[in-house]
């Protein structure tokens, strides 16, 4: 699955448990235990009852075939695999649906900087280069709002630091949080959860750290990064 999503399997989610497995009943009642590619707390994205979608793999080593890919909760369609976002914002850079990044023709990934890091995406061209951060936002509580990250996250931090280790005059710093739930309009900070990871954010935005927030079209047939979000490093 990338950002063509069809030929997914749908089902109904029975429970999601041991943080990597969930059990699902597929449409002809079987159920099956698949893999759950989502570290995080899932809060609002695991509810017994709900439609989710499945992809399959081919490979003989895998115990589970099966990876969970999207929910359909209260509030909109999700995309609880969380390394996918990874793909959808190169793609958007690529076919420039990003503004401001033209002059950045060349995209490389998992680039290693920093202190045993790597670089989800690096953007270069004449005028130098860009260091990319991109972050899954699936947690959405109320009226729009989207939350990061939905459990305390320490790596986290030390990505937002690393971004703002690079920053130099030929170097840009992008947080690029990338909404993978069609019910969110806006971003922000989890202060709540990980009030170390929102003054951190609130620290190196302050430094000179970019941050893009953009929304993704997420259904079975299809995702793909296509509306700019609103952010503010605490909610409205």
């Amino acid at each position: 699955m990338s950002t063509d999503a069809s030929g997914l399997i749908e089902g109904v989610l029975i429970k999601r448990y041991k943080r990597f497995l969930a059990d699902v009943q597929l449409s002809s009642g079987e159920v099956i235990t698949v893999h759950c590619p989502n570290t995080g707390a899932m809060t609002g994205c695991a509810e017994p009852g709900w439609k989710v979608w499945l992809s399959r793999s081919d490979s003989k080593t895998r115990k589970y075939p099966h990876t969970w890919e999207l929910v359909e909760t209260d509030t909109g369609m999700a995309c609880i695999h969380s390394a996918r976002a990874n793909k959808l914002v190169k793609e958007a850079f690529a076919v420039g649906r990003i503004p401001g990044f033209s002059d950045y023709p060349e995209i490389r990934t998992e680039v290693k900087y920093g202190e045993g890091s790597r670089a989800d995406l690096v953007l270069e061209g004449d005028p130098g280069k860009v260091f990319v951060e991109v972050k899954s936002v699936t947690l959405c509580p109320a009226g729009g709002q989207g939350l990061f990250p939905d459990a305390v996250s320490d790596r986290g931090r030390k990505h937002l630091r690393e971004l703002r280790n690079v920053l130099a005059p030929d170097t840009r710093a992008v947080m690029f949080f990338c909404a993978l739930h069609e019910g969110v309009d806006h971003v922000s900070a989890a202060g709540e959860i990980d009030p170390r990871y929102r003054d951190t954010l609130a620290e190196v935005v302050a430094a000179g750290v970019e941050v893009l927030a953009w929304g993704a079209k997420i259904s079975p047939e299809e995702m793909r990064v296509e509306r700019p979000l609103g952010f503010s490093v605490d909610p409205l």
